[in-house]
């Protein structure tokens, strides 16, 4: 910064009437006000006091500053270095003077030293912010210091950065403090002591007699628990027979169930421990048993099926099957048809999945495959009302009519589209890596059931199935509508990720959708429709090592742990065997499949499984000496073999290549 000539006086009072004329300060008016306090700090150093001459305490005496007058042309003193160009404007020069004239010098009795460069402050003045006159004052000539009722010297050494002096809090008296709360162990040694003392001055009351003969009733809710059960008695055999739900049975191996498969609890499983019953004298007859508050059959059996309710598959859908069967195609109305079949076949439910179900069979019953304009690759779109009536179409026909039907029966769907493992499909081979992204080709549904749950399902793979020979074969396939959303998304990839519908919202890639989750080629697997789980098979692949040198365990198990064969299923299950070869594939045989009726196992060395190239097959017993083979047990199987004249058949479950 320029250096700009201070002017010149001869006095001090000179050099404050200046200051006094220029913008920044105007003539204060006679005050007769004490001078104001010193700066913060200035009052916490020892001070030194000096003699000074009359000019000298005159100027200690600092007026008020008033706020700055707006004068024009009233000079202004030079800018020191200090300051910074948003508060003062570089005055101008003054005229006719090279050089202020020096201060009058002090009459103390020691020479005051120069006063250094001065500094901006660090300490912020809270007490003086929002005043213009005082952020003028830090930057005008006159120091702050010189205003204030001490010494020169106190002044001067005031500028130094002074240490802030600590105050110590006072001492702690631990005597006034309040007394701590008491801690848990000395809570529980005075309730021990006063329980004590209770006890000691409580009065003991003799025990009554005890009645032998009553038993004890349990303190229950409104509805009584189930008595545990006691061993039938041979006099009161014939008026209560007593059966065995649970009969003994030889201990054998059972198998583990997979990881990806917990067994849930059955639905007529107790979590409570039964408690027995003490040792009672010999001339004590039991109490009789409560039959009033014992459970019918029919009671326990409408409590399995409101268990069952839930899972779709050992729903019974036999009133929406029934209802879907009684209005054929022919029989529409020319106008609206999909309004009277949204009428007719969801208006005896109330139920939204009961309603969903009822039109996924109508379309089994009353629309087949349009193979000749697949194949012929001649597909004409036609609206939702015109499939309704030709009763012809291919999957995009499916949806849309399913589509049309349960909006007007209230429904919410959705017609998805994607890719499909249908027609055409074939599974990647070991090491093939899957094809580019192409989410087309085919169509389905989503449509919202009871819970407001998404439920995906495919009206076209639903009623029939294109064979090889592109013949359309007519077959109603359940599990369509039955299967969850996330085995479902293991044939059907939507081109749009929002149509998942995963209770983990998971999104899965193409590549993990086209490998599958077995990353091989899977064995091929016929039975679900009598009720087993293809997805608790095992081997889950479809090659079999011969010469591996271990025992293979075939095992798999029910769909749902409240599957009833009988009730859900055709009639009771069937015998299942495996048919082998024997070592190098030169005795062939069939082994039976151990059951506990939810688990089937079998562990056969892998020599024993035959030579490489060779075909293992799981079979099901279906006829036994020309009657049905339902219910056809292991033993009677072997009395029938060993007796050398015998007829059988068999149906295909699944098979396993040997290499």
């Amino acid at each position: 910064m320029a250096d700009v000539e201070e002017p010149k006086f001869n006095s001090l009072a000179d050099r404050i009437a200046a200051l006094n004329k220029q913008k920044n300060f105007t003539t204060p008016p006679p005050s007769t006000k004490r001078p104001p306090p010193p700066p913060p700090g200035a009052g916490k150093l020892p001070s030194r006091v000096l003699t000074s001459n009359a000019n000298s305490t005159a100027s200690l005496q600092s007026p008020n500053i008033p706020p700055r007058p707006q004068k024009q042309d009233a000079p202004s003193l030079p800018r020191r270095t200090n300051t910074t160009e948003s508060i003062v404007k570089t005055p101008p020069t003054l005229p006719g003077r090279d050089a202020p004239p020096p201060l009058p010098t002090r009459n103390g009795s020691e020479q005051s030293p120069a006063l250094p460069t001065r500094r901006p402050s660090a300490q912020p003045l809270h007490n003086r912010r929002g005043s213009n006159s005082s952020e003028v004052s830090h930057i005008s000539s006159i120091s702050n210091l010189s205003l204030n009722p001490v010494s020169s010297r106190t002044s001067t050494t005031s500028t130094e950065t002074q240490p802030t002096r600590r105050v110590l809090a006072p001492t702690l008296d631990l005597a006034k403090l309040p007394p701590l709360p008491p801690s848990r162990k000395e809570r529980e040694a005075r309730e021990a002591k006063e329980a004590a003392e209770r006890e000691a001055t409580e009065v003991i009351k003799p025990p009554l007699p005890s009645t032998r003969s009553a038993p004890a009733v349990p303190n229950v809710g409104s509805q009584p628990g189930l008595p545990p059960r006691l061993p039938s008695r041979p006099g009161n055999s014939a008026a209560h027979p007593q059966v065995d739900e649970n009969p003994s049975v030889p201990p054998r191996r059972l198998p583990p169930p997979p990881s990806a498969f917990v067994r849930p609890t059955g639905t007529f499983e107790s979590s409570r421990k039964l408690v027995t019953p003490g040792p009672r004298p010999a001339r004590e007859e039991p109490p009789p048993v409560p039959l009033s508050s014992r459970p019918t059959f029919s009671e326990v059996k409408a409590v399995a099926v409101r268990k069952t309710a839930d899972c779709l598959l050992c729903r019974d859908f036999s009133g929406p099957d029934s209802v879907a069967a009684q209005y054929p195609g022919h029989s529409l109305p020319r106008h609206d048809p999909a309004g009277y079949l949204a009428n007719v076949l969801c208006g005896p439910f109330s139920s939204a999945t009961d309603k969903a179900r009822a039109i996924f069979t109508w379309c089994h019953h009353n629309i087949a495959y349009n193979t000749e304009e697949f194949f012929g690759k001649c597909i004409n779109h036609r609206t939702a009302e015109e499939t309704l009536f030709y009763g012809k179409a291919v999957c995009q026909g499916y949806a849309e009519a399913y589509q049309a039907i349960a909006e007007r029966a209230g429904l919410e769907c959705v017609v998805v589209s994607g890719h499909g493992k249908g027609f055409g499909y074939k599974p990647l081979k070991k090491g093939e890596r899957p094809p580019p992204k192409d989410a087309t080709g085919h169509a389905w549904n989503a449509v919202r059931i009871d819970n407001g749950e998404w439920k995906l399902l495919d009206a076209c793979w639903g009623a029939g199935h294109v064979g090889d020979n592109q013949k359309y074969t007519k077959q109603f396939t359940p599990r369509m509508f039955t299967w969850s959303n996330e085995r479902f998304g293991l044939s059907h990839f939507p081109r749009d990720e929002r149509y998942f519908f995963r209770e983990d919202g998971s999104i899965p890639t193409w590549e993990d959708y086209y490998i599958g989750p077995d990353k091989g080629e899977r064995a091929e697997f016929y039975g679900s429709d009598e009720g087993l789980s293809e997805f608790t098979f095992s081997p889950v692949l479809k090659h079999i090592p011969v010469y591996s040198g271990q025992v293979v365990r075939f095992q798999f198990s029910k769909i749902c742990e409240h599957w009833d064969p009988e009730r859900h299923g055709k009639g009771k299950n069937y015998l299942l065997l495996m048919k082998i070869y024997g070592v190098d594939g030169r005795k062939e045989d069939l082994v039976p499949v151990d059951t506990d009726g939810f688990w089937w196992w079998v562990d056969i060395p892998a020599r024993d499984l035959g030579a490489p190239g060779q075909t293992v097959f799981l079979y099901a017993l279906t006829t036994l000496n020309n009657r049905d083979a339902r219910g056809a047990t292991k033993e009677e199987f072997y009395r029938v073999k060993n007796s050398g004249a015998y007829s059988m058949a068999w149906a295909i479950y699944a098979k396993w290549e040997l290499v």
